[in-house]
């Protein structure tokens, strides 16, 4: 095993229970693909600049390939010794190519390296994250289209309110979504950003090109600080908080789905495939995807407070403390990407229970607003047309019926504007289809949404198509 790289400073051995307190490899692994992409871009900038000679990047390159290998075919040692990936795959390149591996960390340090894998990583999982996005608006755009004529109560306080369409209720979900996609593609830009060749934190004596290297790398911008550089973590805090949002809707979401499959709502069937029985009770079927994206949603507001939590009091420039970004990150993005690919899964395969969805939105005076807005079309106003209305409710509740089950005098009891026209205004068809505000839950409006929708989604779906391209 090769000596630490710091040895001659040091005048006795680390103790064994350092080296495995410090030791990151059992999670930084995952990152050795990058690790290894980043070294053999910059092992052929120095050999374009002439910092080492193009025979030693020849070597050094079939090394890390050798190393990438042999890591893919899980025929890799780990030891603590090492600390992390970046040591052991220098020290196992070390035991393949000898002497010119010792030249592969020529202008870099660990600090702008592990800055660089980590943005590498974060890249390519923001990237799946937009993927998983944009095919759950395309999901929530089918089912709209699909179901555009059941109509549910709409809800506020967790009680009936309005009459609105369920592809409505389902665009709503659309929207958050969007904007969550939208974060995460402005995210990306940031993480978009090239930290390589600002050595420890004060940049490097050689004469490197970082350009150069941030092209190898595909990355459109060069950090511009190189303090920054290896002290920042913002680009992850950023994910983490889209996180966060994201989880938050997809949570929202999941809670709806778990009310309206019990019995007591019965307005949606969960598909067999995406639910879990009990072990003791036979007749059960549990929401459980639904339960649990619920519940892992604390884990991605955890990682979002642990990594705020390191950083706030950091001095600049990279402390040891930043080590611990790692484990959070690397959670959050699992869980985030695993909820939103099996909600990408389970979504087309609900189904509303369309009748009993009508008969809760014609039930509970969903039609009392609208009775107000009747009055107030003869030319009442509007506060007096809600109390005339909230008297009408008082009024039906007493007589066991709906205000739509009442008679016409008996509504005209309430008011003498009232005449038979009243009935048309007391239907969920036209209680919903009035509703033609810009945003509204009439049919046209749905329909037009869903149409911009479905639009969107497929330059979207066309961008991905192209290895998206969004920076």
């Amino acid at each position: 095993m090769a000596n630490k790289p710091w040895d001659g400073r040091f005048s006795e051995k680390t103790h064994k229970d350092v080296e495995k307190f410090t030791s990151s490899i059992a999670f930084d692994k995952r990152l050795y693909a990058y690790d290894i992409e980043g070294s053999i871009a910059h092992c052929t900038m120095l050999a374009e600049k002439d910092i080492i000679l193009k025979k030693e990047a020849k070597t050094i390159v079939k090394g890390l390939n050798a190393v990438r290998k042999e890591i893919e075919k899980d025929q890799f040692r780990e030891d603590d010794r090492l600390e992390d990936i970046h040591m052991h795959i220098e020290s196992r390149l070390t035991e393949i190519i000898g002497k010119p591996a010792q030249k592969l960390h020529t202008a870099r340090s660990r600090n702008d390296q592990v800055a660089l894998d980590v943005r590498m990583y974060l890249r390519e999982e923001c990237k799946n994250t937009i993927i998983y996005l944009v095919g759950l608006r395309k999901v929530l755009v089918d089912m709209a289209k699909r179901y555009i004529d059941v109509a549910l109560p709409g809800y506020t306080h967790l009680q009936r309110a309005q009459p609105v369409l369920w592809s409505h209720h389902l665009m709503a979900y659309y929207e958050m979504f969007n904007r969550d996609t939208q974060r995460f593609q402005e995210g990306l830009k940031r993480i978009n950003v090239m930290p390589l060749g600002s050595a420890a934190l004060a940049g490097t004596t050689y004469p490197i090109d970082r350009a150069l290297t941030a092209r190898l790398l595909n990355f459109p911008e060069v950090s511009a600080n190189s303090i920054d550089s290896v002290s920042d973590r913002d680009f992850a805090i950023e994910y983490l908080s889209a996180a966060s949002i994201c989880m938050m809707h997809l949570s929202r979401f999941s809670e709806e789905l778990i009310l309206w499959s019990s019995s007591e709502f019965k307005f949606i069937d969960m598909p067999d495939a995406f639910a879990t029985g009990s072990s003791i009770m036979p007749q059960k079927k549990n929401p459980d995807i639904p339960e649990l994206v619920r519940g892992k949603t604390g884990r991605v507001y955890g990682s979002l407070m642990t990594l705020l939590t390191i950083m706030k009091s950091l001095p600049l420039a990279y402390n040891r403390d930043m080590q611990e970004d790692k484990e959070p990150l690397f959670d959050a993005v699992d869980t985030l990407n695993a909820s939103l690919k099996i909600y990408n899964a389970m979504l087309p395969n609900i189904k509303p229970i369309e009748e009993n969805m009508f008969k809760a939105a014609n039930e509970g005076f969903l039609n009392a607003t609208d009775l107000a807005d009747y009055l107030t079309s003869k030319g009442m106003p509007f506060r007096q047309a809600h109390g005339c209305a909230g008297k009408a409710v008082g009024y039906a509740l007493k007589e066991g019926k709906e205000l739509h089950e009442l008679s016409l005098k008996e509504l005209k009891s309430i008011s003498n504007l009232v005449s038979d026209d009243i009935f048309i205004f007391l239907t969920i068809e036209q209680m919903i289809n009035r509703r033609v505000s810009e945003g509204g839950t009439a049919k046209t409006n749905v329909s037009a949404a869903i149409r911009k929708a479905d639009n969107t989604v497929k330059k979207e779906i066309n961008m991905i198509d192209k290895k998206l391209k969004y920076v």
